[in-house]
């Protein structure tokens, strides 16, 4: 095996080009190849000391996350936080503290698990993706990037530089909740991601709501909520669309059935509080911790 320290984005798609793997945290690399999922690669080229790839860059337009930056980062971060909570929400989930404080947003897309944290918040974000090559660099919509279970759009050679989210609307905001049996070194049973925008009535203007380990991939569904207030009945059509619309399939941490339910819940809980938030209120990041959704120990 060889190992290479890239001091920069060019050093790393060079390694790339010639057949090395890129890693920053290792946490999902190492889980997989000891779980028999994957195996170690020949040749790896160690990104986590690219300081492009570690900074959060915020301007008029929006936001650019660079694929290095920590989940221990993302939510506590004060612009992730106030504009974009359900990220944060998401990130303070992810593992245990030492997985969150190794572990970057750019290795969990692009390791496309459909159980993935960020992966639902970032699509109902709208985020883009930077992904570049020694051939040059492209961008593409989150939904997008991930074509089935543990497989992407980026060739092997093309390293993800950082997912860009556009600012923030008046009267918007997002929440991201998963159900979960314990609160550390767990994967999602099940997890919603919802924006919401209102008007100034107070009814909705926009939504999005994508769901997480009940399908392929990070899915998002359709739901007519437009112009509705953000009430009893809105949340019921939610979590009627998000049980319908989901595919889950049954394994040892899970039933089908069982996933179809629970996800409706969890869809209804993410839509509420990203609605609540939206309407002013303080819900402090994670959903699940102020809650109280989820494992309570």
């Amino acid at each position: 095996m060889s190992f290479l320290i890239a001091r920069s984005i060019d050093d790393a798609v060079a390694a790339m080009a010639q057949g090395a793997r890129p890693v920053a945290g290792g946490s999902d690399l190492v889980v997989g190849a000891r779980h028999g999922v994957d195996s170690l690669p020949d040749d790896l080229v160690a990104i986590d000391r690219i300081r492009e790839l570690a900074q959060i860059e915020v301007n008029t337009d929006g936001c650019a996350i660079g694929a290095g930056v920590t989940h221990a980062r993302l939510m506590v971060d004060e612009t992730i936080v106030r504009r974009y909570p359900g990220l944060a929400d998401a990130a303070a989930l992810v593992g245990s503290p030492a997985t969150r404080n190794v572990g970057t947003v750019g290795g969990n897309i692009m390791n496309g698990s459909p159980a993935m944290d960020t992966g639902a918040p970032l699509l109902v974000l709208e985020a883009t993706v930077e992904l570049r090559s020694e051939v040059g660099t492209r961008t593409l919509p989150i939904a997008g990037l991930w074509t089935g279970p543990r497989h992407t759009a980026a060739s092997a050679t093309e390293l993800c530089t950082s997912i860009f989210l556009s600012t923030p609307r008046d009267r918007s905001s997002s929440a991201y909740v998963r159900l979960e049996y314990r609160r550390a070194m767990e994967i999602a049973v099940v997890g919603a991601a919802a924006s919401v925008q209102l008007n100034d009535d107070g009814t909705i203007a926009a939504t999005k709501i994508a769901l997480t380990a009940v399908a392929p991939t990070v899915v998002a569904i359709s739901v007519d909520l437009i112009g509705r207030p953000a009430d009893e009945q809105a949340l019921a059509m939610v979590a009627a669309a998000a049980s319908d619309q989901a595919t889950p399939i049954s394994d040892l941490r899970a039933s089908d059935h069982y996933r179809r339910h629970t996800i409706g819940v969890m869809a209804k809980r993410a839509f509420d509080a990203a609605a609540r938030r939206a309407q002013g209120e303080h819900i402090a990041v994670p959903v699940n911790r102020t809650l109280g959704i989820g494992a309570s120990s």
